[in-house]
């Protein structure tokens, strides 16, 4: 008997990614088939991120592409993810064909609740909380890379920044406990993994109901407790994102510079450099604040790369305003920043501010702090020119087949000539050139 197949896209960021793993290594386990594509599948889901508008509006159009293909009526649709959770039964308005809507808890469920709907049952709704005793567990075959994992270590946000929507799609904070992130290090290593990635909306607020698997582990916080225990296991890299200026304590640096297998990259998100605006979007700290943190990144034994996420045009940000969050990027000489134009989302305290710019402000602005990051992010890249780089190679290049592409330590994407056999190994690069996001070499 043809087992039923199932396709899931995935339309937002690494827990999103995370979510499809675990999604599909229930699916898989249930008996149900996963496919690469759309089209052939009998089940379409879309994993939809709400962080921005724009992510919200392609999952509906994505809907009616898939609506429009020769196979539309013979196949079940849903969604899942933050859109599902935010939106609920109002999915099913905007998106008529639509047969389930599950939210970001309720992952485990699928297998479920699909064959409810095989059974004939028109439309389910699942926003509810997690089941008791549920595990993180995913399978190898279902990570996204044979060589570099999503580990989710926090999930949820308490946060409430007034533009975000993640604490009303993920819930509040919830953190898994340490020895069972631990476990699943360990067995990825077994796998071949060479890099996990410990993800969560802020991962220096890890604080988990019970410390087992922390214990003999110094540290300050949880977190850097956490970092050593996972450093421990010997996985040869460790990275961590995304972490919240407010929490980011000096233990963190000192973990870095302890444990070779920690990193030499950090995300802090600033968001603005305006004190004003940092209050409006209650994050909890002022621009001082933040300087002092990035000057003990600057300051580590080790040189840490550092990246950060910049929000422009967000209601009311006057000239004065804007100009500050200029001159704290030419100050923390980020390795590379995400700017963003403020996108309101429906629900969150910012939607009700005055003081609205509009796209062409907002535009105007981003490309003014682009090219101011684009002068430091050359002189920054072209420093590596002459030195040598330890390249995890993820891929044959896209651009050409007779290169081979990785990510640094400091994340940095690398490109050099080499051979697909090199794929999964780590391997030392001679920098020959810098471009604007990446360098190019040869292999030593």
């Amino acid at each position: 008997m043809r087992k039923t197949s199932v396709y899931i896209e995935t339309i937002g960021c690494q827990m999103n990614v995370a979510d499809t793993e675990r999604a599909a290594s229930r699916l898989r386990i249930a008996g149900y088939e996963l496919v690469g594509d759309s089209e052939s599948a009998d089940v379409v889901l879309f994993n939809t991120c709400s962080v921005r508008a724009r992510a919200e509006q392609k999952v509906f159009n994505r809907i009616g592409e898939v609506r429009k293909s020769s196979r539309h009526g013979k196949q079940i649709v849903g969604v899942t993810g933050c859109v599902a959770q935010l939106e609920g039964a109002a999915v099913f308005d905007h998106a008529p064909g639509v047969s389930l809507v599950v939210g970001t808890r309720a992952t485990d469920r699928l297998p479920k609740i699909i064959e409810r709907i095989r059974r004939g049952e028109r439309r389910i709704l699942d926003l509810g909380e997690r089941d008791e005793g549920e595990t993180w567990d995913v399978s190898p075959a279902e990570r996204h890379s044979p060589h570099v994992a999503f580990v989710p270590i926090i999930e949820g946000c308490n946060k409430f920044c007034t533009y975000c929507i993640v604490p009303y799609s993920r819930g509040r904070e919830r953190s898994r406990v340490a020895s069972e992130v631990v476990a699943e290090v360990q067995r990825l290593l077994r796998s071949g993994f060479k890099e996990v990635h410990l993800i969560g909306q802020n991962v220096n607020s890890y604080r988990p109901e019970t410390e087992t698997g922390l214990e003999g582990f110094n540290g300050a916080t949880p977190f850097s407790r956490l970092l050593r225990a996972v450093a421990a296991t010997g996985v040869p890299r460790i990275k961590f994102t995304t972490s919240f200026p407010r929490d980011f304590h000096q233990d963190i640096i000192a973990a870095i510079d302890e444990c070779g297998n920690l990193c030499n990259w950090v995300h802090l998100p600033a968001q603005s450099g305006s004190d004003r605006v940092l209050r409006l979007m209650r994050r909890g700290h002022k621009a001082s604040d933040y300087m002092r943190r990035v000057e003990a990144i600057k300051n580590a034994r080790r040189k840490i790369s550092l990246t950060t996420d910049i929000i422009i045009g967000f209601p009311g940000e006057t000239e004065k305003d804007f100009q500050a969050t200029v001159q704290l990027v030419k100050q923390c000489q980020y390795d590379g920043i995400y700017i963003f134009k403020y996108s309101e989302r429906k629900g969150t305290p910012a939607a009700a501010l005055l003081g609205k710019l509009s796209d062409s402000e907002k535009t105007a602005r981003f490309q003014a702090l682009h090219g101011v990051q684009q002068g430091i992010q050359s002189e920054i890249y072209a420093s590596y020119i002459g030195k040598s780089v330890s390249v995890l190679v993820e891929a044959v290049s896209t651009r050409s087949i007779e290169d081979v592409t990785g990510h640094t330590t400091c994340n940095k994407v690398v490109n050099f000539k080499g051979v697909a056999d090199l794929i999964g190994q780590i391997v030392h690069v001679n920098v020959t050139t810098a471009k604007q996001h990446s360098l190019y070499g040869a292999l030593v």
